[in-house]
Parts: structure tokens; sequence; C-alpha cells
């Protein structure tokens, strides 16, 4: 019995670090992305100018000459850098976290790791849907200029649904909502009342029917993979996309909400078993 509760203990611990790993690098990853919209700012066409003189000033007036805005534009940068180290930094203590929890599937019951599991995807789940996914800069190289934006946007997945539907594209919108947030939530919540009663034959029916729609539920999946392609398809020279943390925890939440769904299925065919 007390081993029990120390292991209980240690789990609670461990989701309790991820939450506090989780918001920070959810913190870092906004300010990373508030930082680049500015630095962004200062590469429009106008922008570009004003430093093409500035240059030239400085060239003529030497040391005379005090250069207010580079100063300014490298001190974001260094806040730019610092800030997406440390979102990179958290999340990987937050996998770390996540990952320890995973082994206590060695130390536990199936009814208690399935519950703590459940409670670990929906954190994850969380911070995947609310985190930046990707961003995606359209550039080009103007002669006597240098690099121009043209267009910059960073989104998640909940901030990608709310654009499309003030875009009026409401299927789209309905669609990527249904699959990546509603059924994922409906599945998470559906876990955690398996392993909560566990003796109650609704659970059942609750397993049999996510094993139904198990093949859509890929469909996240399906979305991660799409950023990926997305990615590899446009490394040109007029636009740049770059993963953010939030792909990497919506990516996390699919492997356990799977390995969690298996735990489930398991503990309910022994408890169908005697």
């Amino acid at each position: 019995m007390k081993g029990k509760i120390i292991v209980y203990s240690l789990i609670t611990f461990l989701l309790a670090l991820m939450v506090y790993f989780g918001v920070k690098a959810y913190a870092q990853a906004k300010i990373y992305e508030r930082t680049t919209t500015e630095l962004v700012g200062y590469q429009s066409a106008e922008e570009q100018a004003k430093l093409t003189l500035e240059s030239i000033a400085k060239s003529i007036l030497g040391d005379w000459y005090e250069d207010e805005r580079k100063r300014k534009i490298d001190k974001i940068r260094i806040k730019q850098n610092t800030a997406m180290e440390q979102a990179q930094q958290y999340t990987c203590y937050f996998m770390l976290v996540l990952l320890c929890l995973l082994l206590c599937y060695f130390f536990t019951s199936l009814r208690a790791f399935t519950l703590f599991g459940a409670l670990a995807a929906m954190i994850t789940l969380f911070f995947g849907l609310l985190a930046p996914i990707l961003m995606v800069t359209i550039h080009k190289e103007v002669e006597y200029l240098g690099d121009i934006v043209l267009s910059f946007e960073s989104k998640g997945v909940m901030g990608s649904i709310l654009k499309l539907w003030e875009s009026e594209d409401f299927i789209v919108a309905g669609v990527i909502f249904l699959f990546s947030v509603l059924i994922p939530m409906l599945k998470t919540f559906s876990l955690l009342f398996i392993s909560v009663f566990m003796g109650n034959k609704f659970a059942h029916t609750i397993v049999r029917f996510f094993k139904i729609i198990g093949k859509w539920s890929m469909v996240d999946v399906f979305v991660v993979a799409v950023f990926l392609v997305y990615l590899t398809a446009n490394k040109s020279d007029v636009s740049r996309a770059q993963v953010e943390v939030g792909l990497y925890f919506f990516l996390a939440y699919v492997i356990v909400s799977m390995l969690m769904s298996l735990s489930a299925d398991k503990m309910l065919s022994r408890v169908h078993s005697e």
C-alpha cells in the first residue's frame, strides 16, 4: 500500500511537471512568435529603404552617426534566439517527463496507467492545440534593398480554425475542428471514464465505438504529415517554413492516445475474461 502511494505521488508530480514545462514552452513560443513578427516589420520594402539610407549615412559620417535602428534590431534578434532556444528546451523537458510517466506502466496497474496516461494525453493535446505549429514567411530578394518579406504567418491548430471560420471557409474549419479538436477531446475524456468506471457496461461500448472510428482518428496523423510535406516542398528562394513546438506536442498526443487506447482495450479484456 505504501509503495502504491509513493508511485501515485510520483506520477502526480510528473503530471504537474508536464503542466509547468508546457506553460513555459508555450510562453517562450509566443515570445518567439512576437519577436519574429517585430523583425519581419523591419524587412518591409519601406523599412529596408530606410535601412539602406542609414547605411549610406553611416558610411559617410562614420562614428558620428549612431545607428539606433540596428541596435534595436540586434536586441530583438537576441531576444528571438533566446526565446526559440528556451521553447525547444522546455519542450524537450516536457517530452522527457512524458516518457518517464509512460515508463510507469511497469510499476502500476493497467487501470492506473490508463487513468494517468489519459490525463497526460489531455495535457499534451491542450498545448498541441494552443501552441504555434508552423511559421511561414514569403520573401523576395530586391535589388538595392535586399531581402524583402512579402507575407508572414505563424499559426497553431486553433488559430488556423478561427482564421478559416473568419474567412467563411466553414466546411474546412468544421472538418479540422471535428477531427483535430472534438474527437481527440472526446476520446481522451472517454479514456478517463473507462479507467474510472471500468466495470460499467458502457465502457465496453465506448471502446468498440472508438475502434470503429479509429481509422478516422488517423486524420490527426494526416494533419501532421501534411505539415511535414509542406515543409519539404516549400524550402525555396521565395518561401520559408519553420516547425514550431506545437507540432511536437500534437504529434506526442497522437502517440500517447494510441497507447492509452491499447491499454484501455487490454484492461477491459482482462475484466471481461474474469
